[in-house]
């Protein structure tokens, strides 16, 4: 995904806030310094999102020192999406401090919703799905805009009526189960060979599968289609 591509690369900007005297401006300070690291988002990294930001409270039982010049920041291992927190630091003040704001960043754009409800194990068609806007930050699983990622594939297991479709709900349909017997393909500089094998283990189309060849000779290749298997020599 592009756009989570650009806010893990966010720099560390600093935002100074004098004179605050209150943890509210506090948390005003850090809502505009995320709403500004947003902006600077190129706009093919932001496609057809539209962000939001709201910024949480600080804990009422903190006792922060006086302090004339606040920055947020960026905590390591962060980004703006979803659920998520940035930092507060005193750097000129009576004492040293950094605390957390709690920050919730959403993006609405358009996604492919379930019409209906979902059965485990089900194979997605086109009819299973609508669009809809949708906050794409409401989890972390990326959402699957081109239905030529989800139609065809299997539920990983039973939705509701309104789940935007995302990368973690399915997976690629088993194209043979082990012991089904398979052709296996041998691709080479300039040459290619084909022979009979019994699969090892279940076969999806795009992964890896073992099999045992008529010489007893066990090799993994890439599944092709429901009777291929490819070695690549």
């Amino acid at each position: 995904m592009v756009l989570a591509h650009w806010l893990r690369r966010l720099p560390v900007l600093a935002l100074a806030v004098a004179s605050v005297p209150a943890a509210a401006q506090y948390a005003e300070a850090t809502q505009q310094w995320a709403e500004q690291a947003l902006a600077q988002l190129p706009q093919d990294a932001k496609g057809p999102l539209r962000m939001e930001v709201a910024v949480g409270a600080l804990d009422s039982r903190l006792r922060l020192a006086p302090c004339t010049q606040v920055e947020p920041y960026m905590p390591p291992n962060t980004r703006l999406w979803g659920r998520t927190r940035l930092g507060l630091r005193c750097v000129d003040g009576v004492a040293r401090w950094s605390v957390f704001l709690p920050v919730t960043v959403k993006a609405f754009g358009p996604a492919w919703v379930l019409r209906g409800q979902v059965a485990q194990g089900a194979v997605l068609t086109a009819d299973d799905a609508e669009q809809a806007e949708v906050d794409w930050a409401e989890d972390r699983s990326p959402v699957l805009a081109d239905p030529a990622l989800w139609v065809g594939q299997i539920t990983t297991r039973s939705y509701m009526p309104g789940q935007a479709i995302r990368q973690s709900m399915v997976k690629p349909p088993v194209a043979f189960q082990a012991g089904t017997q398979v052709r296996v393909v041998a691709q080479g500089q300039g040459f290619a060979v084909s022979s009979d094998a019994q699969a090892l283990s279940a076969g999806v189309i795009g992964q890896v599968a073992r099999v045992r060849m008529e010489s007893g000779r066990i090799l993994t290749g890439m599944v092709l289609d429901a009777r291929t298997v490819q070695l690549d020599m």
